[in-house]
């Protein structure tokens, strides 16, 4: 479980250093994704598959990081 919660971490930092050139859009869904990843892959961890919970919880939060975008300009 440690060792999953490190790994995501890492690869959250890595995605997260590359969204220089993103646009805001970009960067809030892929922000929204990865915080949804790690957020599911604790829960998802917790009730025994953290990789079910990750790809869930990247999906959902990649959707919500868009829509917080969409909001912000006014589009919704």
């Amino acid at each position: 479980m440690k060792r999953i919660l490190i790994s995501l971490a890492v690869v959250s930092m890595l995605g997260l250093t590359g969204c220089s050139n993103m646009s805001e859009t970009q960067q809030r869904t892929l922000s929204g994704g990865a915080i949804g990843a790690a957020g599911g892959a604790v829960i998802g961890g917790l009730s025994g598959c953290a990789w079910c919970g990750a790809a869930i919880g990247g999906a959902v939060g990649a959707g919500a990081g868009y829509a917080y975008d969409q909001v912000k300009k006014g589009n919704l």
